[in-house]
């Protein structure tokens, strides 16, 4: 009888969640979306459009299939202040045009909308650690790819301290600066360098980089290219470099 009970403990241990063997990925992803009170519904949507392009690009599907084991775990989070942030997109592994192609139609078939409030950065870094940390992947690399209009973090921890923290974990953070989006591109920020701002308060860890958006019909072209360089590792990109 005694064997016979540590035989179904052991076998229980065996089948639990925390015993089962986590499935391998060349890179976990959180691609963090600036959802916050600059940005309106229009916004949101052409968003999540042009990720959803990029991410059905032979581009980015050449740079998936080249990884060593051709598959990669990515989910879309919107982010606006620090109690407000939303799943859009739960975690997906993609290795081929079938799983890219349900992403993209994961992330573009409804709309609604549930997250509003000013920018809280540090937050949002958080969240995104903590999708890593709790997820059922594991990574050969693990990312944190935030987008937003504004370097500034109103409400939450500080981004210094989350930014730590993601270093700390072995995390790193790329960053995509918009300057603008569809018809409303007012230029770069007349008080600060936003570009600038995210490659020295935000991105962090080996072979970080910011990529900048300056008008619509560079910003599904720039997410592209960024996720190519995320997914790719490219050779040549240096901590903390823009990426034109």
């Amino acid at each position: 009888m005694r064997i016979l009970r540590s035989m179904l403990i052991v076998s229980a241990f065996l089948l639990s969640p925390a015993a089962q063997a986590q499935e391998e990925v060349d890179l976990e992803l959180v691609l963090l979306a600036d959802a916050s009170s600059s940005i309106d519904n229009a916004e949101v949507v052409f968003q999540r459009r042009g990720y959803a392009a990029a991410i059905t690009h032979p581009d980015v599907l050449n740079a998936i299939a080249s990884g060593l084991l051709g598959r990669i775990a990515v989910t879309y989070v919107e982010w606006g202040d620090s109690t407000s942030h939303e799943v859009v997109v739960p975690w997906t592994v993609i290795d081929g045009p079938a799983a890219a192609t349900g992403f993209a139609r994961a992330l573009t078939a409804t709309f609604a909308r549930n997250v509003y409030g000013r920018n809280a950065i540090g937050s949002a870094i958080r969240v995104g650690l903590g999708l890593l940390e709790t997820n059922d992947f594991s990574g050969l690399r693990r990312v944190i790819d935030l987008s937003g209009d504004s370097a500034h973090s109103f409400n939450g921890p500080p981004i210094v301290t989350a930014r730590a923290e993601a270093i700390a974990a072995g995390v790193v953070i790329n960053g995509l600066a918009i300057f603008c989006r569809q018809d409303d591109c007012s230029g770069r920020p007349v008080t600060y360098d936003l570009e600038a701002v995210f490659a020295r308060r935000i991105i962090a860890g080996p072979g970080s980089f910011v990529v900048t958006v300056d008008g619509e019909t560079s910003f599904a072209e720039a997410v592209r290219r960024k996720l190519v360089l995320e997914i790719a590792v490219k050779d040549g990109i240096e901590s903390g470099k823009s990426v034109e």
